[in-house]
C-alpha cells in the first residue's frame, strides 16, 4: 500500500506551536528512554517546510 500524503497548512504561530510540542514530546521520549527517530523526522519536516507563496495579490494591488 503506497502511503498517503497529508498536508497541513499553518500559520507562523502556529507553526511554532508545533515544534514546541513536538520538541517537548521528542524530550518525554528521552526521558522515558524511548526511540525518538520518527519524532525526530517529523520535527525537521515541520521546521524545514517551505511558506506557501500567496498567488493573485500582485494584481490586485495596482487597482
Amino acid at each position: 500500500m503506497a502511503s498517503d500524503k497529508k498536508v497541513v497548512t499553518l500559520e507562523e504561530h502556529e507553526q511554532r506551536l508545533m515544534v514546541r510540542g513536538l520538541a517537548d514530546y521528542r524530550n518525554d521520549a528521552i526521558r522515558d528512554g524511548k526511540p525518538t527517530d520518527d519524532i525526530d523526522d517529523l520535527l525537521l519536516k515541520v521546521i524545514d517546510a517551505p511558506p506557501k507563496r500567496k498567488r493573485g495579490l500582485w494584481r490586485n494591488e495596482a487597482r
